[in-house]
């Protein structure tokens, strides 16, 4: 029997999901947003209309029902048992918007691609955005990971940043109170991002334009883009790179089921037709032990993974050690 059980949760919800103008959908099916294509249900998904009706929905939410937050699916693995409670994803609609504000400065919706991004600032003649060019995701979520790329991350580009806690109420942190590190951000877990501001610098377009397209060389060059992935699987150790370990190790093109470590870049995973998500954590911890027995590092996660295993189908970390 499964363990999720969207139309039950929506009845116990009632009135705080009554009155919202966003979409509600229950038992919605995850594998249809994360990229790898697999992955379990949502008990409840919902995509707010905007800041206000997601600040209104969750102070209406009940304190016990977990919240979930995920963007395009870019960097996320499901479980095959599902998401538990309330899966909130900003609708492009609503939050997928930007505006120019200076000559220096943009300001975007947490929903808008990374890749959009760079485009804006090109049509202004604002750089320092190319490296968003080659990045497979959301805003919210490179803010959040403190995304970055050829020498660049996020922290270097925001101002400051509007989110919704848990309880509704609204904020605003400046580029400290994010308190970012590499891949990371201290700011408070249960906070949703929902917009930021960002600073670049005024730039020829024609040499924005060169950058931005020896970003997207590159990435055709050396990662799998037209796979069902979810990009780089491991934070690169200190002093070291996350793939020449996974390599090391003996693992480029390492398959268990379905899911395979790409030959072409070994620290990008993908789902060559069938994987579940079972498969494709597997793989990940299975790489990692070899990796740990191999030169002593415990590669982190950089895929964010979520919601439940299905019954015995649980993956214990650095697993599989004499496969």
């Amino acid at each position: 029997m499964s363990r999720i059980d969207g139309t039950a949760l929506a009845a116990r919800l009632g009135d705080a999901i009554a009155g919202v103008r966003g979409r509600v959908t229950p038992n919605a099916s995850m594998d249809q947003v994360t990229w790898f294509r697999t992955g379990g249900l949502a008990e409840i998904l919902f995509q707010p209309a905007d800041a206000d009706d997601l600040a209104a929905f969750l102070a209406a939410l009940p304190e016990d029902v977990p919240v979930t937050v995920v963007g395009i699916g870019s960097n996320l693995m499901v479980r095959d048992g599902g998401i538990p409670g309330v899966v909130i994803r900003l609708s492009a609609k609503g939050f997928g918007q930007a505006e120019v504000v200076s000559e220096t400065r943009i300001r975007a919706g947490a929903a808008m691609p990374d890749k959009r991004l760079a485009q804006v600032a090109l049509e202004a003649g604002i750089g320092g955005f190319h490296f968003y060019y080659g990045i497979p995701g959301a805003l919210g979520g490179a803010l959040r990971m403190n995304a970055g790329a050829n020498g660049v991350e996020t922290k270097d580009r925001v101002i400051e940043v509007e989110a919704v806690d848990r309880e509704g109420g609204k904020h605003v942190l400046n580029n400290a109170d994010m308190g970012y590190g590499y891949r990371q951000s201290s700011a408070p877990s249960d906070l949703i991002f929902t917009a930021a501001l960002f600073e670049g610098y005024p730039e020829a377009t024609d040499m924005i334009r060169a950058e931005m397209d020896a970003v997207q060389q590159h990435r055709e060059t050396v990662q799998p883009i037209k796979e069902k992935t979810g990009g780089s699987t491991f934070k690169n150790p200190e002093g070291s790179s996350a793939w020449k370990e996974v390599d090391r190790a003996g693992c480029r093109g390492l398959m268990i089921g379905g899911a395979q470590m790409s030959p072409m870049h070994c620290n990008f995973m993908i789902n060559t037709g069938q994987a579940s998500s079972h498969d494709l954590e597997t793989l990940g911890e299975i790489v990692r032990a070899r990796v740990l027995e191999t030169s002593g590092i415990r590669l982190e996660w950089e895929i964010k993974r979520v919601g439940l295993f299905k019954p015995g189908q649980e993956v214990q970390e650095f697993m599989g050690r004499m496969l």
